[in-house]
């Protein structure tokens, strides 16, 4: 059962016509590991320069979402378009030519402790691009500073706080170019000060490059202060889709439960009613 905010096409038809053209569309998605049948004929738009979040209770069915997004998990039935391109049916190797636009940013980071910040940040470099050395060392310092830590290439990753770390992480996410950027948790670990520096530079990063960025989380002041686009994923179904406006106000049950699940929230949303 889908509930749609009020800036849905199907309550606003003129919002509709000045949304941006979705950058990576998934048309009637299908995914069952034997008996359990985990995502539902999910449709979804996602949307270029905008950051999309994918928000719902664990096991709903949203990582799974972004796994099949990005040919981790093969789909049963529907499509997912990048640009109008049908991802899910390509052969391997055709999919590598779109892999290769996909930025990556995990929930962990996931940086090489033996190698320092210049070469994690270079590595996809090294590995999919024929550029030289020194071309590397160039567009690494240029994403370093572009997460303002330019100086700490010669570091390790155990010498880094744990923003550094995400912030390091976003810099070889955007290493090589990507269209699209997915986003697993990216607050996972961090205090809330430092969660909303990330939030903030993945905003500007998606604007400033006009990158389609999806991120899953579960951290409602990442949805409320970046979720241009949120997609509510329950029980394998999309249940909801609005912005970050919207879902402050929605009366859908099943969001009201996730986003109000705490006594001081449940008393914020009895205030904005008043």
């Amino acid at each position: 059962m889908l509930d749609v905010g009020l800036g849905s096409a199907l309550l606003n038809p003129i919002s509709y016509l000045l949304t941006p053209s979705p950058m990576i569309e998934v048309k009637g998605l299908n995914k069952s590991f034997g008996e359990h049948h985990v995502l539902k004929n999910i449709d979804a738009q996602f949307h270029k320069g905008q950051v999309n979040i994918i928000i719902g209770q664990s096991g709903s069915g949203k990582t799974v979402l972004t796994k099949c997004m990005v040919g981790l998990f093969e789909v049963d039935s529907g499509t997912i378009e990048y640009d109008g391109r049908d991802f899910a049916s390509m052969s391997f190797n055709e999919k590598k030519s779109i892999r290769q636009d996909i930025g990556m940013l995990f929930q962990g980071g996931a940086l090489f402790d033996s190698m320092t910040v210049e070469d994690n940040i270079m590595f996809p470099l090294s590995m999919f691009t024929g550029q030289n050395l020194k071309a590397r060392r160039e567009r690494a310092q240029f994403c370093l500073e572009r997460v303002n830590l330019s100086d700490a290439g010669k570091l390790f990753p155990s010498e880094l706080s744990g923003g550094m770390k995400k912030r390091v992480a976003i810099a070889r996410a955007i290493s090589m170019r990507p269209k699209y950027l997915f986003c697993d948790e990216p607050n996972s670990g961090l205090d809330p000060k430092t969660g909303l520096v990330i939030d903030q530079l993945i905003q500007e990063i998606t604007e400033e490059y006009e990158i389609t960025t999806i991120v899953i989380t579960h951290d409602m002041n990442s949805v409320i202060e970046i979720g241009e686009n949120i997609q509510f994923i329950y029980e394998g179904e999309k249940w909801w889709e609005g912005s970050k406006e919207e879902i402050l106000t929605t009366e859908n049950q099943e969001v009201v439960d996730f986003v109000y699940a705490s006594k001081f929230m449940k008393k914020v949303r009895a205030d904005l009613a008043k």
